[in-house]
């Protein structure tokens, strides 16, 4: 196997929040465990498309495909535009319900590498169609594998399938283990030895292993990872610490500047139609730190700049003077920073929030616009408060300014309330519920089924040619029967004694592969 360069750090693309990678998800189906896992997936990749495909603002999905392995390995879903595609994803996520009732057999010990193998040479394929075409190249693909094997069993699977096979175009490749819930169906062999501690490094490198409970609140959460910023090009903000305040030569002797990444905390209600703040505009420049969400600057565009302004005590600003969406700090793993320094920028970021948060302090910090820089009018400036936690990352939330501030008269209570009020209030808030939390993972508001209604129904030749066949079954097999294809998958080049993988992948991906619109035009596969 090609090893990826995890050393070096002029090998990566730019990776921006509106030029996310490919992903291919592989469902790696085993018996029985496939009959308990397969209800809560389909329903966590339901709630995640509904949400996926509803998100405005910039593309933080772009193209989706679907391979699941059975007895072979099969392409449900060709690489296709996330956004604004619901139907058809819902169409995908209705097939792996239907393998729950028709069973599946022990997968053959080549299908997944063939499964991933085939997904490669797709990516290519629909990459090198953008080339041609002067398109945005798309530089980079992420594969999962979800399993409820033992994962180290199908790492050692991969790497022994994958080891002359080129991965270098593959951004990251995750084993997922599906674990909670089904081990007392599991009939897999006995879990293999631990390898040394030379052969772990070796497989972390290419890799990555995880162990997902089978539940669909543990699914959602994991297929939402796939919303975050991806970019890796350039760090995101600038923390000064050194106060302006003082003198130049002080500053300078002294200058204190942690670089951070900025995180969300949670998807922005006014990036989704029909919720109660989906009439603000998303594509406003805010001049705030919230505008590095808003828009797609420019790789050219420096870091946004924090300035600590003053330190303030943790009760010493009122909860009802802040405002917008909270977002997240921490260090940066911008991969265009020696690793020196980026350790030596972890270690500071460490000490700030360790020493916040012994002397219960928060920083007031200025920001710095986002403007054009043809732009010579002198600009609005934002402030924010800056809150430590006992992770390592810092909260950031705007504050307001004297000049959006409103005029209030807020009288303070005085001593005792009446008694009669009193009894009655203590009687009601005794039959409350007690919380010491609050998990909004247990809190819903029926959004992802007003999500799924407000998309349109399957409309047109595309949907009832494509899927209405898949539906048709004989003798509890797949029919062959499938839509054309677009574009025709490139061969599988075998390698030495590889020849039954070659004949195998043809005849599971033949037929699958398409052009990821909704444009039933064709052009030429290229071989």
């Amino acid at each position: 196997m090609h090893r990826r360069r995890t050393t070096s750090r002029g090998t990566s693309p730019a990776m921006k929040i509106s030029h996310q990678p490919l992903r291919l998800l592989i469902v790696h189906i085993t018996l029985p465990s496939w009959a308990d896992i397969c209800p809560n997936l389909c329903e966590a990749l339901q709630n995640f498309f509904s949400l996926a495909c509803s998100l405005m603002g910039p593309n933080r999905m772009s193209l989706f495909s679907l391979y699941t392995v059975q007895n072979q390995h099969e392409c449900v879903l060709p690489f296709v535009q996330v956004r604004g595609n619901f139907v058809r994803l819902q169409a995908c996520i209705s097939e792996l319900r239907m393998l729950q009732v028709e069973g599946c057999h022990r997968p053959h010990h080549t299908s997944l590498p063939l499964a991933v193998e085939d997904g490669l040479q797709q990516f290519k394929q629909y990459s090198s169609h953008l080339a041609t075409n002067a398109a945005r190249p798309c530089t980079s693909l992420e594969i999962t594998v979800l399993t409820s094997r033992p994962g180290k069993e199908v790492v050692k699977e991969l790497e022994e399938g994958l080891k002359d096979i080129n991965l270098l175009s593959v951004r990251r490749l995750q084993v997922v283990e599906v674990i909670k819930g089904i081990q007392e169906h599991t009939d897999s062999p006995s879990p293999i030895e631990e390898p040394s501690n030379d052969e772990s490094s070796i497989l972390e490198a290419d890799i990555v292993l995880e162990t997902l409970d089978n539940d669909v609140v543990s699914m959602e959460v994991f297929f939402k990872a796939w919303l975050h910023n991806s970019e890796t090009d350039q760090e995101n903000i600038h923390l000064f610490l050194t106060p302006q305040s003082l003198s130049p030569s002080r500053a300078e002797a002294n200058p204190i500047c942690l670089k951070c990444d900025l995180q969300e905390r949670f998807l922005s209600p006014s990036l989704l139609p029909g919720t109660a703040d989906g009439t603000s505009r998303v594509d406003d420049p805010k001049g705030d730190i919230s505008s590095l969400y808003h828009m797609a600057s420019p790789s050219s565009d420096p870091p946004y700049k924090l300035q600590v302004i003053k330190a303030l005590r943790s009760g010493g600003i009122c909860e009802s003077l802040t405002y917008g969406l909270p977002f997240i700090l921490r260090p940066t793993s911008c991969w265009q920073l020696d690793w020196d320094e980026l350790e030596t920028n972890q270690q500071h970021f460490h000490a700030l929030c360790h020493c916040l948060l012994k002397r219960d302090w928060l920083l007031l910090a200025r920001g710095e616009p986002l403007i054009p820089r043809h732009n010579q009018n002198l600009p609005a400036c934002s402030f924010c408060v800056i809150t430590p936690s006992q992770s390592l990352t810092l909260l950031v939330k705007l504050v307001a300014t004297r000049e959006l501030m409103l005029p209030g008269f807020f009288p303070l209570l005085s001593e005792d309330p009446p008694e009669d009020s009193l009894k009655i209030i203590e009687s009601t808030l005794d039959s409350l519920e007690l919380g010491l939390t609050y998990n909004p993972l247990q809190v819903g508001s029926h959004l992802y089924s007003h999500l799924s209604s407000t998309h349109a129904k399957p409309q047109g030749r595309l949907y009832t040619t494509s899927w209405a066949s898949r539906g048709l079954r004989k003798g509890g097999q797949l029919q062959t029967n499938r839509a054309r294809a677009t574009v025709v998958p490139l061969p599988v080049a075998p390698a030495p004694g590889r020849a039954l993988k070659k004949s195998t992948a043809s005849k599971a991906s033949s037929g699958t592969f398409e052009l990821p619109s909704d444009s039933e035009e064709e052009y030429p596969s290229q071989t």
